[in-house]
């Protein structure tokens, strides 16, 4: 799907194995509960495999968000019917490969290929499936929740899209490291991740010098062939992605949006989907570049004259931010994560954080935790057993 194959090798595989590795650690850990009864009783609280689960994961991390999903449903004693996309199909392939070969019993985790309209439709409604759990658009999310209640109320899961801002403070403790973070949350594997810092809002105290940071960063980050081992930024992961965010450009500029940088296609003669790293200023808060969601290289971004000591900017109450980079001052920094309405918020670091913690959105971005011993509760059920014994 485009990206780097050192990114590939160093960061996703890695990602994969520490995630089953947690979720091996953690299978024989989790207990039940005896709750305080009158004498001559005894109530006792049990996890259950919930069933069945249908996992429908994503092209931009085919291993890491498919280990999110298969490793805590086996740990629970569940069985898993994995649904791959259909940019990237063949990786998840090998891990159920892999997973024979380790000695999975058949039937156990199962891997299949094919049109979301189709196979992962199929899986929504079907009467057997007893947890559906799905990362992408919050479009499809809608589907399978209808699915759900057209069929059998199946458990339904979403990790989905997110607008994920970074909100850099004047008095930031270096700013050219936030502005690095910055560049470094939109650009890396080009932009296609649901955690992405697909927008900036920074004080117009320091707007100038930080977007002239990002904009000359934007050129470490040309793209080039993926399977060269020095490549930053490969491709967009199709043709129709890249048409599409080349529209979604035009729109933002035609609405009072200015280009500083990139926001053209490159390496034409390659066949593959490139584009340049692309910075944008000016756009409104409504502005298709700063309010749509996306999964490209592309970063609008807008000043704020809102000065940090307030509790809550009113930047973030305008365009429901979320992640904020940078300010020194921890007051503010506690005072603006409490602010906001977000699964997870960085503070002077970005995309940080380990298989303990738990992973997902709120709102349009989706309900339910992946990773950390949380995930554990989607794929159990409890059952309560009051016994009377004299």
């Amino acid at each position: 799907m485009g990206k780097p194959i050192r990114d590939a090798y160093q960061i996703e595989l890695r990602a994969l194995i520490r995630c089953l590795r947690f979720y091996g650690e953690l299978a024989d850990k989790e207990s039940g509960e005896i709750t305080p009864t009158e004498e001559g009783e005894l109530s006792l609280v049990t996890r259950e495999p919930a069933g069945v689960v249908a996992a429908v994961v994503p092209w931009n991390f085919p291993l890491t968000l498919g280990g999110w999903k298969l490793a805590p449903a086996l740990a629970a004693g569940c069985t898993v019917v994995l649904k791959t996309a259909e940019q990237s199909p063949l990786s998840m392939q090998r891990v159920a490969e892999l997973g024979v070969t380790a000695g999975l019993p058949p039937g156990v985790f199962n891997v299949i290929s094919g049109d979301g309209q189709v196979a992962g439709r199929r899986l929504g409604e079907h009467p057997d499936v007893d947890v559906l759990t799905f990362t992408g658009s919050t479009e499809v999310g809608r589907h399978f929740m209808r699915y759900s209640a057209d069929s059998n109320l199946k458990r339904v899961y979403l990790e989905l899209g997110g607008k994920s801002p970074n909100i850099i403070f004047p008095n930031a403790p270096d700013l050219d490291a936030a502005a690095d973070a910055a560049a470094w949350a939109i650009y890396f594997n080009s932009g296609e991740m649901c955690t992405a810092g697909s927008r900036l809002v920074v004080h117009a105290d320091v707007a100038d010098r930080v977007v002239e940071r990002i904009v000359d960063t934007a050129a470490q980050w040309f793209p080039a062939d993926p399977l060269l081992p020095d490549t930053k930024m490969g491709p967009l992961v199709d043709e129709r992605s890249l048409q599409r965010v080349l529209a979604h450009l035009d729109h933002g500029l035609a609405e009072g949006a200015s280009l500083r940088v990139g926001g053209h296609r490159v390496l034409t003669d390659t066949g593959g989907a490139y584009l340049e790293p692309t910075v944008v200023t000016g756009a409104a808060a409504d502005n298709p570049s700063f309010a749509r969601r996306s999964l490209d290289p592309y970063l609008p971004c807008r000043w704020s004259t809102t000065r940090p000591r307030r509790c809550v900017l009113p930047a973030i109450r305008r365009t429901v931010l979320r992640r904020p980079c940078g300010p020194a001052d921890l007051g503010t920094a506690h005072r603006v994560s409490r602010a906001l309405r977000a699964g997870t918020v960085w503070v002077n670091c970005y995309e940080e954080g380990d298989m303990a913690v738990p992973f997902g959105g709120v709102k349009l971005s989706g309900f339910g935790r992946d990773k950390s011993r949380h995930a554990l509760d989607e794929y159990t059920s409890l059952k309560t057993t009051w016994i009377r014994y004299a």
